[in-house]
């Protein structure tokens, strides 16, 4: 089979997550708030960031990235469920819906990355702190976070790649509420092999190192903490990855439910609620766990807050 097209078909159909009129109203402003507060929370941190020059540090710097990423992701799946929602047509074209395949699995991955990542942070800053700022040079945070968004934008056009040479025939409904890559393959009327194998190769290694990172680096972490002689001085460390392991927990806790279950357990309504979890409450909590957890955080807020009360016109 060539790389061609060769799809029969020229657009899909979402179920979204609910065919029942009585519930549109409800989903819509539901999900219409929790993007709003998503885009907005994520939004306001990046540019606390990024005015606070005392937060112009490896920690924030990562932290603006995922925020930017958060906003990013559910930037693909919502606004296009919302729309459907909307103008009651649930048809998405087969370019637009390998379009959404690509972002989706960009962002999602860099998620992936950019908490890894954080969580060396967090390692180098608990455990070496003495040669944290040698360690996480300004070089050395532009490379990781570079590499993040770059193998993840070759790893995403892969998946799309491959899912283009599939041919899907008579049926085009997507049990889904955006164009995800498991319900795609399920639609496929050639045999899907090659994108599962990369799926459970290239896509489960870059989860293995990611999570491998995460275990290793918060292996250290804790045992160093459990070595410092004070409890105030135990509490204060472990407030500083507080955050992020919350973060990881869920994140990675849902997509690994979506994407490695075995084929036998798998169900459209599990998988979907699953994706909710991960791909809307998930950017939706992380302002918050970030923004009310952190007192750097608040204290740029309340000073940002405060400058332009003290420069507004009366």
């Amino acid at each position: 089979m060539g790389w061609e097209n060769l799809t029969s078909i020229s657009e899909f159909y979402l179920m979204g997550l609910s065919e029942q009129p009585e519930q549109q109203e409800v989903l819509f402003g539901l999900f219409l708030s929790m993007y709003l507060v998503t885009v907005a929370g994520n939004l306001l941190i990046i540019l606390v960031i990024i005015a606070d020059a005392y937060l112009h540090t490896p920690m924030y710097f990562f932290l603006a990235n995922l925020s930017l990423a958060d906003a990013c992701f559910m930037s693909t799946t919502v606004p296009k469920m919302l729309a459907n929602i909307w103008i009651q047509n649930h048809v998405i074209s087969y370019a637009g819906c390998l379009s959404q395949l690509y972002f989706f699995m960009l962002f999602v991955m860099l998620e992936a990355f950019l908490l890894a990542v954080m969580a060396y942070d967090r390692y180098v800053a608990i455990c070496h702190p003495l040669h944290y700022i040698m360690v996480m040079s300004p070089g050395l945070c532009v490379l990781l976070v570079s590499a993040s968004w770059i193998m993840n934008a070759l790893h995403s056009l892969l998946h799309t790649l491959l899912m283009n040479s599939l041919s899907f025939c008579a049926d085009h409904k997507i049990p889904h509420f955006f164009c995800d890559i498991n319900p795609l393959l399920s639609l496929s009327c050639t045999d899907p092999f090659i994108n599962e194998l990369v799926i459970f190769t290239i896509g489960g290694l870059a989860g293995l190192v990611c999570v491998l990172c995460l275990i290793i680096s918060y292996t250290h972490i804790f045992s160093t903490i459990l070595k410092i002689p004070s409890t105030q001085g135990k509490q204060k460390a472990f407030s500083t990855c507080s955050s992020h392991l919350s973060v990881v927990s869920l994140f990675f806790g849902t997509s690994f439910c979506v994407y490695f279950s075995p084929p036998s357990t798998r169900s459209a309504q599990k998988g979907t609620v699953a994706s909710v979890m991960y791909t809307v409450v998930t950017p939706v909590l992380n302002p918050f766990i970030y923004s009310l957890r952190n007192r750097d955080i608040k204290s740029s807020l309340r000073k940002l807050i405060w400058v332009k009360k003290i420069h507004s016109p009366l």
